[in-house]
């Protein structure tokens, strides 16, 4: 009887008790990706004279590609990824290759003219920008071969600085308040 007493008096302290219990408190900051964009096939892509940018015309968004990523703004942000239509990922700053794009250069894409010369662009397939992009910028293959598809047009004259050599500077970002609507 001693004993039922004792484990009765243990119940109704265990019960009455209070039990300590741990809060959890979760605040979470999300950035929406970008929707997915439908491809029929690989882009073909357009160099921007006097830069190693590239741009997919044929699409209706701005899709880029630079120095091996694919770059897209979207709703005031950047995201990149290592492929044209899936694994995007969000990046806090404005690229550098954005804030050095000549002012205008869409519209001077659709009139086949870059600054008062002839344009006759080349259409460069995927593949083939996959496995050449590196070398084509280390050889300077766009000035030295084709002078960017520009009659009678020297970048280095004409673009105030040479934007292929600028390796070290490339990768700083700046505030995406900088430059709004480069195109």
């Amino acid at each position: 009887m001693k004993k039922s007493i004792i484990g009765a008096i243990l119940l109704g302290l265990a019960i009455m008790m209070p039990v300590p219990s741990m809060a959890r408190v979760q605040i979470g900051i999300s950035i929406s990706l970008p929707p997915l964009i439908a491809y029929s096939g690989p882009p073909e892509l357009v160099v921007i004279p006097g830069t190693y940018v590239y741009f997919a015309p044929d699409v209706d968004v701005s899709i880029f590609f630079y120095d091996g990523w694919w770059w897209r703004p979207w709703q005031g942000h950047w995201y990149r990824s290592t492929h044209y239509d899936s694994g995007w990922v969000y990046y806090s700053r404005t690229p550098y290759f954005y804030n050095r794009l000549p002012s205008g250069w869409r519209s001077e894409f659709r009139a086949h003219q870059w600054r008062g010369n002839e344009w006759n662009y080349s259409r460069v397939p995927h593949e083939e920008l996959q496995k050449n992009w590196r070398t084509w910028q280390r050889e300077r293959y766009w000035e030295r071969q084709h002078n960017w598809g520009v009659k009678d047009w020297n970048s280095k004259s004409r673009s105030g600085s040479d934007y292929s050599t600028k390796q070290s500077e490339k990768s700083k970002g700046s505030s995406k308040s900088e430059r709004k609507g480069r195109d």
